[in-house]
């Protein structure tokens, strides 16, 4: 694999950005004096024993990863989806023949091709053949409505798809066949990846949800195309400047793109979670839990990704996380790695019969996706004597910037220090240039080997993303003496109440101090007499009795009177949450819009 050298010795490396063509940015390096270092990149002293943050970092072709796993470990297994198991090397021939296969239906470097799909190996499978054939990946939610999955095919020239014979599946893709410029759709049979008896029971008592499939020129079947097994030709990948991924996100500025990940940065971010996270299981192969969506950019990467890198087997209990699922899956299968978002941390401490699964197998758990409110974390380390630690990221860094250490001080509300070769600065958001004083808040920015491309097709939004040779992140974050840096909040969600400045999440901390409230979001809604005010949205534990005035009592000495919520709604059903299983903010903020109108 291709490596890139960012070690402190004689000198090191800042990434930065240059014009490019197609997408406006390319990636190169540029060495910075070691002297003044110390002072503005204060994790350097701080550093996890035995971790270099000027390492050499592997910037190779994805599909080297998966190779190296099979050579060395082709026996160990690999996925375990619901009780079937797969070795590596039974992936590694799965690879080889699909990518074959869409190399016979045409593909060449640079073909999109797209993966709809929940968890299951096919995921897996179907994402490193596109990129063994020398196609670019790109991912869909398969919760997306007709309307967002044509606008993405239709931006990132997405002409194969691949997904299962599932109802609520096909019945999208029959009609992005008809309406879009997809080309060709790969179905793949549900049946053949279930386990024993699953596979038989499934068409009898599932049979609504299995999908009739009329032919057609425009379907393949996945089991046809690769029954004669074999391997692809050769392709010849530019690590530095191939695109492996295009993840589509909201981004920094709002309207759905395509963050372009080069191989580069998606494998260099995959090493980089290797070195943070790696070689603290304990001896022989470890085991990582799967139940957040491999599409998600955060799951591709500390899941699915860092996995394949370092022969762990991922164990997918579901096609979709289900809170009892995952909690048998732990009980019985004995993972060590468990990623998640707080969300799910939170569910899982609130679970009413948690004490009758063993979680004691867990070592490691990495959250993120969304703030970890500090009594959540307590809670759950509490009750399972695993360490939590709390990490950020982002799709447009694919996606992990900043960890906690494994060893070493795991600070509650912090987001950690930046991982090997990565360089965070807090950049004042009144100029976007200059840094400010450590400890001073500002928009926290990036520079390192796993920051996109750009946008894909989009130089003016790159343009407003990349600056300076930096990213700029929107989030608001300040850093201690120590190089570990805190969000603040995010620059958008910024509540501007007469004239002062409240940070959601700070209000967010104090109400999660109650210990009646499972779940809240603080937002600014519209007011007339102040421009905003805070609101707060609270979901009170099961058989907990929680009204605004004792909420109200009881935040009168943890926050300001600016900060106290002049609004609060006291909710028994669920907040509403991504994909993933985060808070969202941007929905509970849609439905107020909604009653305001409504009124």
């Amino acid at each position: 694999m291709r490596r890139t050298k960012c070690g402190f010795g004689a000198c090191a490396y800042r990434y930065h950005f240059k014009p490019n063509v197609q997408l406006g940015v390319f990636m190169s390096v540029e060495t910075i004096s070691p002297a003044s270092s110390s002072a503005q990149y204060p994790w350097l002293s701080h550093y996890p024993q035995g971790l270099n943050w000027g390492c050499d970092i592997d910037m190779g072709p994805v599909p080297a990863m998966l190779d190296k796993t099979v050579a060395a470990h082709g026996a160990w297994p690999g996925i375990d989806f619901m009780g079937k198991v797969w070795s590596w090397a039974d992936i590694g021939a799965q690879v080889d023949a699909l990518a074959k296969a869409f190399q016979d239906m045409g593909v060449v470097k640079g073909t999109r091709i797209g993966m709809f799909l929940p968890n299951c190996p096919t995921f897996i499978v179907g994402y490193y053949a596109a990129l063994k054939a020398g196609a670019t990946v790109v991912n869909f939610n398969p919760l997306y409505t007709p309307r967002e999955l044509k606008h993405q095919i239709e931006d990132s020239g997405t002409t194969i798809m691949l997904t299962l014979d599932l109802q609520m599946l096909h019945q999208k893709m029959d009609e992005m066949l008809k309406t879009s410029s997809l080309q060709k759709l790969v179905v793949a049979r549900f049946t053949d990846i279930l386990p024993f008896p699953k596979s038989l029971l499934f068409p009898i008592f599932k049979a609504k949800d299995k999908a009739k499939i009329a032919p057609s020129d425009k379907i393949v079947w996945l089991h046809e195309i690769t029954a004669g097994g074999g391997k692809p030709a050769p392709v010849s990948i530019d690590p530095m400047n191939d695109i492996a991924v295009l993840q589509y996100t909201g981004g920094t500025t709002g309207t759905p793109k395509g963050a372009a990940l080069t191989h580069a940065n998606v494998t260099a971010n995959a090493h980089q979670c290797s070195l943070w996270l790696g070689g603290h299981g304990g001896d022989g192969q470890q085991r990582m839990m799967g139940v957040l969506p491999f599409f998600h950019v955060f799951a591709m990467t500390a899941v699915m990704n860092f996995s394949v890198r370092s022969a762990f087997e991922i164990i997918i209990p579901a096609p979709r996380f289900e809170l009892d699922i995952t909690l048998k899956a732990i009980d019985k299968k004995k993972p060590h790695y468990f990623p998640a978002v707080p969300a799910i941390y939170n569910g899982i401490n609130n679970h009413p019969k948690l004490a009758e699964f063993d979680l004691k197998s867990l070592r490691y758990c990495i959250s993120g996706g969304a703030p970890l409110p500090v009594e959540v974390k307590k809670a759950f380390e509490r009750n399972t004597g695993c360490v939590v630690v709390e990490g950020y990221g982002l799709t447009e860094s694919a996606p992990v910037v900043c960890v906690n250490p494994i060893v070493g001080a795991n600070k509650a509300g912090s987001i950690g220090m930046p991982v090997p070769g990565t360089i965070v600065e807090i950049v004042s958001t009144e100029d976007g240039v200059s840094l400010v004083k450590q400890g001073e808040r500002g928009e926290l920015c990036v520079r390192g080997p796993q920051v996109m491309k750009g946008y894909w097709n989009k130089p003016e939004e790159t343009d407003l993303v990349l600056k300076g040779g930096r990213l700029h992140t929107g989030d608001v974050a300040t850093m201690d003496q120590e190089g570990y840096v805190y969000i603040v909040d995010r620059i958008k969600d910024l509540i501007i109440t007469n004239g002062y400045n409240v940070y959601p999440r700070n209000v967010e901390e104090a109400i999660y101090l109650h210990t009646g409230v499972e779940e809240c979001i603080v937002a600014g809604v519209p007011d007339d007499e102040r421009g905003e005010a805070v609101k707060a949205w609270i979901k009170p534990k099961a058989g907990v009795t929680l009204t605004e005035k004792d909420m109200l009592a009881f935040l009168a000495d943890k926050i300001s009177k600016i900060e106290m919520p002049r609004h609060m709604e006291i909710r028994e059903t669920p907040l509403p949450k991504t994909m993933i299983g985060k808070l969202s903010r941007k929905d509970i903020l849609a439905e107020e819009k909604a009653k305001r109108e409504a009124a």
